[in-house]
Parts: C-alpha cells; structure tokens; sequence
C-alpha cells in the first residue's frame, strides 16, 4: 500500500519526462473518465501502447493511425510541454467577440468537414468570412473530443514561425528593429558564425545560407533538434567559425528561434510590452497563450560523447517561436492580421512588404505525399508560405504547422480558414483549400 501511494505521489509532484510516464497518465486518465474502450479487458493499456523492452520509446503510428492512438497522442500533446518555462500572454480585457452566424447553404463543405471528424485526427474547424464565423465544428466527444474542447491549448507547432514573423513586424514598427534589411551583427550571441552577417529579411525567407549546416529541421549538434537546447548552445558547439553559402531557401526550426530571440535581445526589456500589444491589445485574445522556453530551468547538452546538464539564461536565446493557444484564439490572431492588411496600418506594410520579398521554394523540402500549404506553396516569405496553386495572383497567406495544423488567410476576399488536427491524414484540400473557392 505504502508503494502504491509513493508511486501517486511522484505522479502528481514530477513533471512528466519520458514516454512511460505519459502512459502511466493515459492509464489513470482513462480510468477516471470511464473510458474503457480503450483499455483491455483486465482494464490496462493495449499491447500497442506498450513497450516492454524499451518502456521509454514512443510507439509508431503511421500515416493513417487508429482512433486509439490519435486518441493517446492528443493526451501526449496535452501533456507534454507540463514542465516547460514559458513567457505569458494574458488574456484580453476586451476579448474579440466573433459574430456567429452558422451558413446552412454550404452543405457540400459541411459534410465532408463533418465526414473527416469522424474518421482522421482533425480537431477543429473555423471558417470565418464576412466578419463572421460561418462554420464552426470540433471532433465530437465520441472520438477526441473529451480530451479537446474550446479551452484546450493547442500546440501551433510552425504556425508558431509565422506568429513570431508578426511579432517582428510589431517591433520594427515601434522602432525596436529599425527594418527588414537590418543585419544581426549587433548581437553578439551569433558572432563567428555565418548568422552574424545575416540580413534580417533572409532569416525571415528561410534563406539564412546555412543548407550545409541545417537539413531538414535538424543541425549536428545533439540533440539535433533546435527546440532542445538555446541558441548559445549550438552556436558554440556547431555554427562558431561557421561561413554562410549562397541565399536559397532552406526551411528549418533555428532561423525561427533565432527570430524570436532577437526580437527579445532589441526589445531592451520590453519583449512582454511588444508581446502584449500583438496578441492582447491588437488580437485581443480570450485566454492567456505562450511562448515556450527550452528547459525547466536546466537542459541536457553533450560534450566528448557525455551527457551534462546546463543552465539557461535568457541571454542565451531559449524562446522557442513554438506558442499554444486555444482555436478560437487562433483565429483571433489570423485576423489581426488580415485587419492589418486592410486597414493598411504599419504592420499591415510590412506583411505587403514580406509578401513583396518573398522567394521560390524551388521545390525544396517537397514531398508529394504532404497534401498542405507548405507543398501548394511555390514560394516563401516572411515565414509564410505563398502563391497556392490554383489562386494564381492571388494574396493569400498560408500558416503551416506539424500535425495538420493549418491557416489560410485570403487577404482579398476577407476569408480565413483555421485548422486543428493531430495528425495530417485528413483532405486538406478539399476542406481548407476548398473552402477558398
């Protein structure tokens, strides 16, 4: 009896770590909530959840998971930034009421909306047009819906990238950042290394000139993702003395890392007034959102082949351009954006000027399989994703994150489309580029 209380009470006072802990929260969850069938008959978690040999690694779940493990892996993703620092954003005092007005005569998009809840791992569905929310659906509670609601904070993953494209845009406009075409080398957190030189504008077009260094999300360092250690790190254990090639597009996590903790290293002090002012004043978001930080204080480095651990500083650039919000915050966010377009305000040009900037993917990092914007994009800007194909001309602004997570803004025709999901397995064409049409 003694044991099993020791055992809660780890449960409730550490912050979640590996896999198996998680798991062992999915078997107490489903427990308390009487959801059995996810359980086996002795009311334990499925062989497929387990790994007996390897209790820490994470199962596969392929590219068109079951209703159990997209089931597990919204639980997972609700849990596991737990013991994460973040940086705050506080809820509006003039919350942004939308205007619901539900639209009987799209049946055709309606049905299929409602056709992939009910078989992928689509969460949320928002279009909003003409100022008003016209279809507004979420994953009933029969599928994932007990464990996503409308407070729940989801993760933005890359759509992360673009918000903080925003936040940059804010801050050259309140004269923290004096333009696109500034470069970095006033920081010395990237000097000798081929960020130094950078102009902004490149960083901001994910053309830094780092595809030696960078493929694919990862650098050499380990761990390799560039969400796990600060930039201080893998600037001095990767890029120092490193050389910048030529600009071409190479999408990657560290330029939008980079980007974020600039904007904090200009703002001398006022990173949470610049913050505050994008999502709470112009936003005017209903319930507080954040950005993460590295770490719960300390993080995991290697040296000579050893594990250690370090301390994180704010000056050594630990803001991730990762953010969480719930859905209909972030549709608040797409359309201060697009308020901003129309109304031509500051921020408003410098989302024209992007757009202007942008580049050609050239086809890089396409994989034909992906069905989102990030491969009906032909080119990038701004860490937004441009010229869909099939709206030829047309001023449309893609957001694109892991996942399934997906924003399209069509600034001419005042539509945005915003989508939760947990995994990518559902038509995005038709129901996301389709609602466009």
């Amino acid at each position: 009896m003694k044991k099993i209380i020791f055992i809660v009470l780890i449960f409730f006072l550490i912050p979640f770590k590996s896999n198996a802990d998680y798991r062992m929260a999915y078997h107490k969850w489903l427990l308390d909530n009487n959801q059995s069938q996810f359980l086996n008959k002795e009311n334990k978690l499925k062989k497929w959840l387990l790994n007996k040999k390897n209790p820490g690694k994470r199962f596969k779940w392929g590219s068109n998971p079951s209703l159990e493990k997209l089931h597990y892996q919204v639980f997972h993703f609700n849990k596991q930034h737990n013991g994460n620092r973040k940086h705050f954003i506080n809820g509006s005092n003039n919350t942004y009421k939308f205007k619901i007005n539900l639209k009987e005569d799209k049946k055709k998009l309606i049905k299929s909306i409602d056709k992939e809840m009910q078989k992928t791992g689509l969460l949320s569905y928002l279009l909003f047009e003409n100022d008003e929310i016209v279809i507004d659906k979420k994953s009933p509670k029969n599928r994932l819906g007990l464990l996503f609601d409308d407070d729940t904070k989801w993760t933005s993953a890359s759509i992360g990238k673009s918000f903080t494209s925003y936040v940059v845009g804010q801050a050259i406009c309140d004269g923290y950042i004096e333009n696109i075409d500034v470069k970095l080398n006033d920081w010395p957190l990237l000097k000798d290394t081929l960020y130094e030189n950078v102009k902004l504008i490149d960083l901001l077009n994910m053309a830094a000139g780092d595809q030696k260094y960078v493929k694919k999300d990862l650098v050499n360092t380990k761990p390799k993702n560039a969400n796990k250690n600060s930039l201080k790190y893998h600037m001095e254990n990767y890029f120092k003395e490193s050389k910048p090639d030529k600009n071409k597009y190479n999408y990657s996590n560290i330029v939008a890392n980079i980007l974020i903790n600039y904007v904090w290293f200009k703002s001398n002090g006022d990173f949470q007034k610049i913050t505050d002012k994008v999502f709470k004043e112009k936003a005017r978001i209903e319930d507080s959102i954040y950005f993460l930080k590295i770490s719960y204080g300390k993080t995991h480095g290697m040296k000579d082949g050893k594990r250690y651990k370090y301390a994180v500083n704010d000056e050594d650039g630990p803001l991730r351009y990762s953010m969480e919000l719930n859905r209909y915050d972030f549709l608040r966010v797409a359309k201060a954006m697009l308020d901003d377009w129309k109304n031509d305000t500051c921020v408003g040009k410098y989302l024209k000027t992007i757009h202007e900037r942008r580049i050609s993917k050239n086809n890089q990092n396409y994989d034909n399989k992906i069905k989102t914007a990030s491969n009906y994009g032909g080119s990038y800007g701004g860490q937004f994703h441009f010229d869909i194909r099939g709206f030829k001309n047309k001023n449309i602004f893609a957001l694109v994150g892991a996942y399934g997570q997906s924003i399209l803004i069509d600034m001419d025709n005042s539509k945005i489309v915003s989508i939760n999901a947990v995994h990518m397995n559902y038509n995005w064409k038709k129901i996301a580029l389709g609602a466009l049409k």
